[in-house]
């Protein structure tokens, strides 16, 4: 077996909103738009998001309800850019960029779905036990 490609769905009640949130903070392309699915792409590193409409008929039902036990990971070169453009666009923080001890800075915000997003750059080598 071959695995072809991997991506989350964020299922929102939001769409536009959850759209332009990666498109205007990290530089996500719409791939697709409709009234019930997003797809955003980054041509660099083929990187995607889907955004689905939470009440969709695609959407398991149990699927539905709130984030729990995850959060979505966005490795970029440096995330003080991205820190400045956050409080440019007055995005809640839930945590201010700071070092890791395994070699990463590492900010935390939300989505407008109250969707918990980890922005992450490498400050050094990973280490070689993880």
């Amino acid at each position: 077996m071959a695995i072809s490609r991997s991506f989350v769905n964020i299922c929102s009640d939001r769409l536009p909103a959850t759209r332009d949130f990666y498109v205007d903070l990290l530089g996500f392309r719409i791939a697709y738009d409709s009234d019930w699915f997003v797809q955003l792409d980054d041509a660099g590193s083929g990187a995607t998001i889907g955004i689905i409409a939470r009440d969709h008929d695609l959407v398991p039902e149990h699927a539905r309800g709130g984030f729990g036990g995850s959060y979505i990971t966005i490795v970029v070169d440096d995330v003080e850019p991205v820190y400045a453009r956050v409080k440019d666009l007055r995005v809640p923080v839930v945590e201010e960029p700071r070092d890791l001890f395994y070699g990463q800075r590492r900010m935390l915000v939300t989505d407008p779905n109250g969707y918990l997003v980890d922005v992450s750059s490498p400050t050094a080598p990973p280490p070689t036990d993880l």
